[in-house]
C-alpha cells in the first residue's frame, strides 16, 4: 500500500523519469502543462497561479530551480529560505501538481526542450507574444512550445503576495 508520503515523493522525478511518465500520459491523450519557478515560501499567489495552470490541461509539471539556480538569480544572500528538497515536498503536497523536476540552469530551456509540454505557463509579468529573447517579458522556451503546436499562456498574478515581501515583513 502506498502511503500519502510516498505519493508525494513519487511526484519528484528525474528528467528521465519525467519523460517516461509524460509518455504514459500522452498515450491517454493527456495535455501536459509546464511551468517553472523557485516557489521558495509557498503563498496564496503561488497556489492560485499553480491551480489556474493545472486547469489548462490534464497534467501539471513544475520545474523547480535548484538552490544554486535560485542563488544565481540575485534574490538575496538569504535565498532560498527553503532548500530544493523542502520546496519540492511542499509542491508535491498540492493535489493538482502531477510532477516536479529540478533544473540547475539559469533558465528551464533545456527541460522544456526535453519534456516538450503542450502548454507553457508563466505569470502575467511575462508576455506570451514577446519574441525578443533579451526582453524581461520574454518567456523562455515559448518558441520551442509554439513550434511544436503548443500554447504559451500568462496567468494574472495575485496582488499583494510575493516571497520577497513576506521575508521583508518577517524582518520587521
Amino acid at each position: 500500500m502506498i502511503t500519502r508520503f510516498d505519493y508525494i515523493q513519487n511526484k519528484i522525478l528525474s528528467h528521465e523519469e519525467a519523460k517516461k511518465r509524460i509518455s504514459t500520459w500522452r498515450l491517454k491523450d493527456d495535455k501536459i502543462v509546464f511551468t517553472n519557478g523557485c516557489f521558495d515560501i509557498l503563498h496564496k499567489g503561488h497556489v492560485s497561479y499553480l491551480a489556474q495552470s493545472a486547469e489548462l490541461g490534464n497534467r501539471l509539471v513544475v520545474a523547480l530551480n535548484t538552490d544554486a539556480s535560485v542563488k544565481r538569480q540575485g534574490k538575496g544572500d538569504d535565498r532560498p529560505v527553503n532548500d530544493n528538497d523542502a520546496r519540492a515536498m511542499v509542491l508535491g503536497g498540492l493535489g493538482f501538481v502531477d510532477a516536479i523536476v529540478f533544473f540547475d540552469d539559469d533558465t528551464p530551456l533545456s527541460v522544456i526542450q526535453e519534456l516538450q509540454p503542450d502548454v507553457l505557463v508563466k505569470g502575467a509579468d511575462y508576455d506570451p507574444c514577446e519574441t525578443n529573447a533579451s526582453s524581461k517579458k520574454y518567456i523562455v522556451g515559448s518558441d520551442v512550445v509554439k513550434n511544436n503546436g503548443g500554447e504559451v499562456i500568462a496567468i494574472p498574478l495575485v496582488e499583494g503576495f510575493s516571497t520577497t515581501s513576506i521575508i521583508e515583513n518577517l524582518k520587521k
